[in-house]
């Protein structure tokens, strides 16, 4: 007895030892679980510094550290949301296409997944474990197909429907979304810039577009930029990295083209935000291995030099302008005349079209407001509702905040019927003086600050009651400012 008295009281010293080690180990997890909602018992340490509030409208979420832990920490604070999105994306890919989900399973899982950067393979991973611990039901080859919900229904789909001769194939369309500018020097205000962004898309995935990332990761540049709860790119896109890059794009209409041994958008326009230093490197990242999906007008601007840029990112044909004292501005139109005739099948003639009505209200807009541009008017602007082609003011599917639900004639060139429930479900403003901060101010909803109710609109069009399962009141938020790093209200 005597000699094992010493081994026992050893032992429970180095019992207590440990368990005050892990005690304070844990404490800051504990901290993120609480500021997160969540309880401490079923916190990870993966979650050590992440948290989430709400404001304005928009769920700010913070998330740092390697890869994994960043999935992990998106996934288990957004999970809720994660099974939210699933569901309305899973009833409009297979609704407009007419392909079952196992159908974008696989192509997520045998195309997709093998073109993946390993980082980001580990980040996507990350968030199916934290989703899944957070209650959500999804896998990889899920979370895979939600990150391409834009570049696979509209880009490889109707690739694929062409290339195998599908009979009664549904007639499908590159997304065209979203309004945007990008302005420096003479043009604005103080001679800096100025970059701004409406996103248009359908209000089944609009309403859930409203999460505002702050990422540390472990290697690259600090991120700031609105998103969708288990996408890894804003999508959108619009951006701030610390290295002074303020990013936004609007998509090409008409686009036709996908490589199928190329590597997804979402991955190369993450890796862009995260990584590039300037212009040039962001538009080498987007080149490499372009696959063609979800093509895009990117409108950039480097704070570090005062340099605006347009990147026309076709399949076949590129173009990049740039400019110190100049505007940009996006519509879905495309401005590059081999670009054009190259990879897409539009008509920039038809002053009907909403691409191109937009297109001339932004030459409009810029010409009045030559020398004052500044955040104030880029909120003004991204809430327009003129309508160039019938001289009008209202909302209708061609004005710059745009609102095709109120849109009794739909759309010809888009094959979009009379009041189709899409139109801009958000807006984002910054400047260099904000990037220097890293800080944005966003308006959740209509940025005109108008409403949409679900239910009194599949009431009146019954036609859209297959949305109703999914389609949630879509109610405008005030413009609220965000800024990387900030804790929300105590």
């Amino acid at each position: 007895m005597r000699t094992r008295l010493p081994f026992a009281i050893a032992a429970i010293v180095t019992f207590s030892l440990l368990a005050t080690w892990l005690l304070f180990h844990n404490r800051p997890i504990v901290s993120a679980a609480k500021k997160a909602g969540v309880s401490a018992i079923d916190s990870d340490r993966r979650l050590a510094g992440a948290y989430r509030f709400q404001r304005g409208g928009w769920t700010y979420v913070h998330l740092q550290g390697s890869p994994e832990q960043i999935g992990y920490q998106h996934g288990y604070l957004l999970a809720k949301e994660i099974q939210d999105l699933f569901a309305s994306i899973k009833l409009e890919d297979t609704h407009i296409t007419g392909r079952n989900w196992d159908f974008f399973r696989n192509a997520a899982h045998k195309m997709l997944w093998l073109h993946i950067d390993a980082e980001y393979q580990q980040e996507l991973t990350g968030i199916v474990e934290g989703a899944s611990a957070g209650g959500a039901k999804v896998d990889i080859d899920d979370l895979v197909a939600m990150n391409a919900f834009e570049e696979l229904p509209g880009y490889y789909v109707p690739w694929l429907n062409a290339k195998e001769h599908v009979a009664q194939a549904p007639k499908l369309h590159a997304p065209w979304n979203c309004s945007a500018f990008v302005a420096t020097g003479s043009w604005t205000k103080d001679h800096k810039i100025v970059i701004a962004h409406n996103n248009w898309t359908s209000y089944l995935q609009g309403e859930r577009w409203r999460v505002m990332f702050d990422i540390v990761p472990q290697n690259g540049y600090r991120i700031i930029m609105d998103g969708l709860p288990g996408v890894i790119v804003s999508d959108d896109d619009f951006g701030i990295s610390s290295a002074g890059l303020m990013v936004t794009e609007t998509t090409m209409s008409g686009f036709v083209g996908w490589n199928p041994d190329g590597k997804p958008e979402f991955v190369r326009a993450r890796k862009a935000l995260q990584y590039a230093n300037s212009i040039d490197e962001y538009v080498k990242i987007m080149m490499d291995g372009n696959n063609g999906g979800y093509a895009n007008d990117w409108l950039l601007g480097d704070r570090k030099t005062g340099e605006i840029a347009q990147f026309e990112d076709g399949l076949k044909a590129t173009k990049v302008w740039k400019s110190k004292d100049g505007v940009f501005v996006g519509s879905n139109f495309v401005s590059d005349p081999e670009v054009l005739a190259k990879d897409t099948e539009w008509d920039n003639k038809d002053r009907s079209a909403s691409p191109n009505a937009r297109h001339a209200r932004w030459d409009e807009l810029m010409k009045e407001n030559k020398g004052k541009i500044d955040v104030a008017i880029a909120e003004q602007m991204l809430s327009d509702h003129h309508d160039t082609y019938t001289g009008k003011d209202g909302p209708s599917g061609r004005t710059l905040c745009g609102h095709m639900d109120a849109d009794p004639a739909g759309s010809k060139a888009w094959d979009m019927p009379p009041h189709e429930p899409m139109g801009a479900v958000q807006g984002k403003v910054s400047d260099s003086n904000m990037g220097a901060k890293m800080e944005l101010v966003a308006r959740a909803g209509h940025p005109c600050g108008g409403d949409f109710k679900s239910a009194a609109f599949v009431k009146a069009h019954p036609e859209f009651s297959w949305q109703a399962s999914s389609l949630h009141d879509m109610d405008a938020g005030p413009w609220t400012t965000f800024h990387s790093g900030e804790k929300g209200s105590k």
